[in-house]
């Protein structure tokens, strides 16, 4: 049992039902999700790293006679043959809502072998190295066969050892392995956070690049290597094909081209002069057009999708122009209305209702209280009331925006809202009783016609700055008042004071 199981499960009978139905699978099943398996494809991804890196650099750039690297091709292979034979007996999960875990043998054996099974035989069974035994018998009849036949026996040698490292260029079959790993670390995982998210996206997307541009120098060198340096390639302009060439004075200036190319900035030092040349950097240029279009493509949909409330408030604002030139508003109505929108939405468009109502109450009560918090430290009736009749209210407000000068409440008119002042001041005067006063944050005004039906507003209200106010109807202020009839007689007592 670990946090990951738990996260997956979501409680330890859960957990504890699987590790019950994992033991009547048979002995030697593993679960995907156990400690295991979890270090296991830690060390398994970081092996196919440095084989997708280092297996490219020795097929082009080492020396005919590899051997040195014959106990790291050796570790690799064993290593990925084990992995084949855990796989296995490694249960496998169905994609779908609730991710079953299939257990039983035959069935993830069956599967297994309909899916990756052969990608993963042919990318571990050691081709190169049974051709390598076969130049090693070449060799040594080399040194059996008189001089006459030693030149043959050479040439027939140094062509199936070149035979043998394009066959080890089946290893890099590896890399479906790789990229099935990390998208199955990215579903375990589930990243909860969208920058941690975009960060491994941006990430698998980094590498993905630098093994193309890696592979591709490789391949620069790899093609002319293989046909023996023809007269007319960049490898023998630039006499790299000597051996006092370093080999990492090869790799960089393979590297050099290969970016040139897939850029789109230039051939490197040459052009290609000869038809090997061309069709190499055809190649690196196709390659480097679909790698610009998958980057920008993936960059940006990954800005968008990092920044959506961004975007559907830009979205919206332009539809809110274009009404407004259709309409052929006047200049100052225009000002007002996006003067409204910059501080109503501040840049940024949610469907808050939306959101609310899916979250349970628990979670939606404390997202209410957690928005209203300075509202409620400031206003002092909430601080006085029952914390059930102040959860009540605010499950009940509307935020609204006004901008300065304009009319929030009309003398005369009929009281449908009261209001709580969040941010802002603004302006009470009354033409009826003669007198004019000014409320900031955390006073209220409005609820005497809410309270006292029949009366009209007593008072005009007006924004003497930018307000943000909280609303509340008379509808709900009812609905909330049925719960909780003491506060009405607190409210109207107010009211009574303020007349």
């Amino acid at each position: 049992m670990n946090k990951m199981s738990l996260k997956l499960y979501g409680s330890e009978k859960a957990v504890i039902e699987e590790q019950e139905r994992l033991k009547k699978a048979g002995s030697w099943i593993i679960h995907p999700y156990s400690n295991f398996r979890f270090i296991w494809d830690s060390f398994t991804l970081v092996l196919l790293l440095v084989n997708i890196i280092l297996i490219p650099v020795i097929i082009s750039f080492w020396k005919d006679d590899d051997s040195a690297w014959l106990p790291f091709k050796a570790v690799s292979d064993t290593w990925f043959l084990t992995d084949i034979i855990i796989n296995f007996r490694t249960g496998i999960v169905i994609d779908g809502p609730d991710s079953e875990v299939i257990l039983d043998p035959k069935q993830i054996r069956m599967m297994y072998l309909k899916t990756w099974f052969t990608i993963d035989l042919v990318s571990t069974f050691p081709f190169d190295l049974v051709f390598t035994i076969i130049y090693t018998l070449f060799k040594s009849l080399e040194r059996n066969d008189g001089a006459s036949s030693m030149a043959e026996t050479g040439l027939k040698a140094l062509s199936l050892l070149r035979f043998a490292k394009i066959l080890a260029l089946l290893r890099l079959l590896r890399l479906s392995r790789f990229i099935r790993y990390m998208k199955q670390w990215e579903e375990i995982f589930n990243f909860q956070y969208e920058m941690a998210l975009a960060f491994a996206r941006i990430f698998n997307l980094i590498m993905l690049m630098l093994f193309i541009c890696h592979f591709n120098g490789c391949l620069q060198y790899m093609v002319p290597m293989f046909l023996d340096f023809p007269e007319k390639t960049w490898v023998r302009d630039r006499n790299l094909h000597l051996s006092n060439v370093t080999i990492w004075e090869r790799y960089s200036w393979s590297v050099f081209k290969s970016t040139s190319h897939m850029l789109c900035i230039g051939y490197g030092l040459f052009p290609p002069q000869g038809l090997v040349d061309v069709w190499v950097t055809y190649v690196s240029m196709c390659s480097g057009a679909m790698c610009f279009a998958l980057f920008i493509g993936n960059a940006t949909s990954l800005i968008q999708s990092m920044d959506a409330s961004k975007r559907a408030y830009k979205e919206k604002y332009m539809q809110v122009k274009e009404y407004m030139q259709f309409r052929k508003l006047p200049s100052g109505l225009r000002h007002r209305i996006s003067d409204y929108y910059e501080n109503r939405f501040q840049g940024k468009m949610f469907d808050e209702e939306r959101i609310l109502t899916e979250l349970n109450h628990n979670l939606r009560d404390e997202v209410i209280q957690y928005n209203c918090k300075d509202l409620v430290d400031q206003v002092p009736f909430f601080n006085e009331a029952d914390p059930s009749f102040v959860a009540a209210m605010l499950g009940k407000l509307n935020f609204e925006v006004f901008l300065n000068d304009e009319v929030i409440v009309k003398e005369g008119t009929e009281g449908k809202k009261m209001y709580f002042i969040n941010r802002g001041t603004v302006t009470i005067k009354s033409a009826q009783h003669k007198i004019e006063q000014s409320l900031s944050d955390g006073c209220y005004f409005g609820e005497i016609a809410l309270l006292q039906q029949n009366l009209r507003r007593v008072a005009s209200v007006t924004a003497e700055t930018y307000c943000y106010l909280y609303s509340l109807s008379v509808d709900d202020f009812n609905e909330v008042l049925k719960e909780f009839p003491r506060q009405r007689a607190k409210l109207q007592h107010v009211a009574q004071a303020r007349l």
